[in-house]
């Protein structure tokens, strides 16, 4: 009688670890999981990226009038009344001095309104 209960006590051990190391939801499908989680994580780290800068943007054109004025002078071509624009064919207009811009708003907005990184 001993002899069936240790038999099946080890069978029951033997289908219980199957199915955590190969069954639905085992071990293989969770590293399976991971895995996609941190190519997923990959992609959306250039997109978070791009979502701070932007963020960054639309807070300095709601409060600072210099980024308005850069961004029509660079998008429109936009000239003061006391300025003249010479145009020199085949010299290129760096538009990254708006990016740079709002980069470094970006950093300075935690340190202005007090906030810190946990």
């Amino acid at each position: 009688m001993l002899k069936w209960l240790a038999i099946a006590l080890a069978l029951l051990l033997t289908v219980l670890q199957y199915r955590l190391w190969l069954g639905d939801g085992g071990l293989r499908e969770l590293s399976q999981i991971r895995e996609r989680v941190e190519t997923l994580d990959a992609e959306n780290e250039p997109l978070r990226a791009r979502n701070e800068r932007l963020a960054a943007e639309v807070v300095d054109l709601k409060t600072g009038l210099d980024a308005i004025e850069e961004r029509a002078r660079s998008d429109i071509g936009m000239v003061r009344r006391d300025e003249r624009f010479y145009w020199v064919p085949g010299v290129a207009v760096q538009t990254d001095a708006l990016e740079r811009h709002a980069t470094a708003l970006m950093e300075e907005a935690p340190r202005a309104s007090g906030a810190s990184d946990e």
